[in-house]
């Protein structure tokens, strides 16, 4: 008998699909089964794909996949309708796909036989029932939430406890574990559902070993072991390391990203399961799921790891500590890429015995705004190292960078960079600190009694934009107790913030207790990145996120029992007569909490008129001490402008249009008490205020003297 004649009696017919040329090739028999001209003959793929039910077609367009991948048996049952929809008969397809010739081709050729199924009757059993709808919809439910949560996840330990947690739909195995290559040998990344040393055996294993994961990493074809006298069978010498666990079927998956077998994903089920082509169908979807997310996070714990080697090479350690003084500091790198850039501070041993604190900002978030911070880092160290003064090590930073830069200007898309910095030298016997200042935000110190004001410096342009630019020299003075903030614009403007808005969101923080100086970084650190920042968001639209680097030293030492004050002090030069404006606001900024408003404004106002007539009136410069001293509710404000001039102020008489002549008048009406102070070399114009309460709605409070 011939093998037609049997086909053709069991209704079988026989078909080659194409999947390159598009064609399908079917003898008589197939033809009619798929409701073609019932003659052998080639068909164009679209003429017998419109025979198939849509939901069918999609069913064994994923079963033959599979099939390609494993190399296996594609199955699949599929109805067969005509040109109105309506459902003809079903037919069982068996065919095995040849992989294609071309390596990275996507083609194959699909040779096998399709068969009428008879339905079963109502009242009798079918051996094997098609998938139902409702199980279709759960699979692709269960396949979309895999998908979606190991995307989400960013390291090693997120991806295995993901996948530790899926339920797979009809199917879940009470054990995983994900298997990797380490050269020749077997390692376990990470398991689930087995108690800890059960890895042992398998750990470190050799490839050629006779075990399941092991020849899954050779061939790149997954093994599915239905039953455990399949197990035994295949893999006698394993077998006994896996009988102990008491399992009854399991699959072994390969992890392959980019074409390369990365490892394997073992899924053990203590309930017999017979790995239908839908099921090898979700375990071969969710292993490739597991292979991208591993993958990525690979790349993403390298990148962290390279990052994170990047920052503790070019970030330095704070050493020993300065004798009188705490210094704390912290650097937080932007959210993205390789989270470098170009923030970085440190401290410097000088030789006449002081300290320098250098804290800056180099233009950029990449690899390139790190490597010139590592190296303009480097030339400021070596030049403060050969004893120069703040503004001569500035300038030569400046040239040094500008240098750098000038080789990127043609050919480069990035183009030249500049930096912010502040330069601060700092004796620590007796506080004082020379601070030249490059385009970087001012520093911020908080007084004893817990005030933060921000100190107004004199400043030049970042450096790297003009080779021989030059950088004033600002002294402050930090008494026993206070602290000084330096910082780059990312504590202040990350979340959306200006450098005004940033600054009221950081006062709150720089005004709690600042005794423990680590405990003060990390709340500023947290109230820029942590979960309250959230609620902190500034006014501007651009959201985007920067390096944050933040640097705290304090001077160490209080007198028992010494009252509470805050102190500011400020030159006005001559030439600067703008640095008034600086002024007066360093005035309101010291007396923020003060009672009364109108106290304030007439504290400004008569600072005003007294600094402006050493400006208008003499050759030299205005020194102005603003001093608040007592207990709140009770201070006592004192404010001097002195000179060097010896003519004393006098009292006028102006006429009702004069323009000038109204400031001792107006000391005499707003100030508690005023004076002029002769001294050796000048004078010195000062006025006292009494805080007074505000008036509230029952009455009085204490009236100003």
């Amino acid at each position: 008998m011939r093998t037609e004649d049997v086909l053709a009696a069991t209704a079988t017919g026989l078909w080659r699909w194409d999947n390159g040329a598009g064609t399908v090739t079917l003898d008589a028999e197939a033809a009619r089964l798929l409701e073609l001209p019932a003659a052998a003959g080639v068909f164009r793929e679209s003429a017998v794909r419109s025979r198939f039910h849509p939901v069918d077609w999609n069913e064994i367009y994923g079963v033959v996949n599979l099939a390609v991948a494993e190399g296996t048996l594609a199955e699949a049952r599929l109805r067969i309708v005509d040109e109105n929809g309506r459902v003809l008969r079903t037919v069982r397809s068996r065919s095995r796909p040849f992989p294609p010739e071309t390596p990275g081709s996507t083609a194959y050729v699909l040779v096998g036989t399709v068969q009428e199924v008879a339905e079963p009757q109502p009242g009798t059993t079918g051996a094997h029932t098609p998938i139902t709808g409702d199980w279709r919809r759960s699979r692709e439910a269960f396949l979309l939430d895999a998908g979606r949560a190991l995307a989400e996840a960013r390291s090693t330990a997120e991806v295995l406890r993901v996948a530790s947690s899926l339920s797979m739909p009809g199917f879940s195995p009470d054990g995983l574990a994900v298997f990797g290559i380490a050269g020749e040998r077997l390692t376990i990344t990470g398991h689930h559902g087995h108690s800890v040393g059960d890895e042992d055996p398998f750990n470190d294993m050799p490839l050629e070993t006779d075990y399941p994961a092991a020849e899954v990493i050779r061939t790149g074809r997954a093994i599915y072991l239905p039953s455990p006298e399949e197990y035994s069978r295949r893999y006698p010498v394993t077998w006994p390391l896996a009988r102990r666990f008491g399992r009854r079927s399991w699959a072994f998956v390969p992890l392959i990203v980019a074409g390369r077998t990365m490892g394997a994903w073992m899924a053990g089920f203590r309930n017999p399961v017979s790995f239908s082509p839908d099921e090898r169908s979700v375990l071969t979807t969710v292993a490739r799921m597991l292979a991208q997310a591993l993958a990525r996070a690979g790349v993403a714990e390298t990148e962290r790891e390279l990052s994170l080697g990047l920052q503790r090479s070019m970030m330095p350690s704070l050493g020993p500590g300065i004798p009188g003084m705490t210094v704390a500091a912290r650097y937080v790198p932007t959210g993205g890429g390789l989270q470098v850039g170009g923030d970085w501070y440190d401290m410097i041993p000088l030789p006449n015995g002081r300290i320098a604190l250098v804290i800056g900002d180099v233009q950029g978030h990449d690899v390139r705004a790190a490597g010139l911070m590592g190296q303009l880092r480097i030339a400021l160290r070596a030049y403060a190292s050969e004893g120069h003064s703040p503004d001569a090590v500035l300038s030569r930073a400046s040239r040094f960078l500008s240098g750098l830069t000038d080789a990127y200007e043609e050919g480069e898309e990035t183009g030249p960079r500049f930096a912010t910095c502040l330069y601060a030298e700092a004796d620590p016997e007796t506080g004082t600190l020379d601070i030249a200042r490059a385009g970087h935000p001012d520093p911020v110190v908080m007084t004893a009694d817990g005030t933060a004001l921000i100190r107004q410096t004199e400043g030049g342009l970042p450096l790297g934009i003009e080779a021989d630019a030059d950088y004033p020299t600002t002294r402050l003075t930090l008494e026993a107790g206070e602290t000084i903030m330096l910082c780059t614009d990312g504590l202040i403007e990350t979340g959306g913030h200006d450098m005004w808005t940033g600054w009221i969101r950081l006062r709150p923080i720089l005004e709690q207790d600042t005794a423990d100086l680590e405990k003060l970084a990390d709340a500023l650190v947290q109230a820029v990145h942590g979960p309250t920042s959230h609620y902190t968001t500034g006014p501007l639209a651009d959201r985007r996120e920067d390096d944050i680097a933040v640097l705290l030293l304090r001077r160490d030492g209080e007198t028992p029992g010494q009252t509470a004050q805050r102190r500011t002090a400020l030159t006005i030069a001559q030439a600067e007569p703008e640095r008034l404006s600086a002024a007066r606001q360093q005035l309101r900024e010291l007396l923020h909490d003060w009672a009364d408003p109108e106290q304030v404004d007439a504290a400004v106002l008569m600072f005003s008129e007294m600094a402006t007539n050493v400006l208008v009136h003499t050759d030299g410069d205005a020194l102005m001490v603003a001093q608040a001293t007592g207990e709140h509710g009770e201070r006592r404000l004192r404010v001097e402008v002195a000179d060097a001039s010896d003519e004393l102020p006098h009292r006028r008489r102006p006429g009702e249009m004069a323009s000038s002549g109204r400031g001792l008048v107006l000391m005499e009406m707003l100030a508690d008490a005023w004076g002029v102070d002769p001294r050796g070399s000048g004078k010195s114009v000062w006025f006292e205020l009494y805080e007074a309460e505000v008036p509230g709605p029952d009455g009085p409070g204490r009236p100003v003297r």
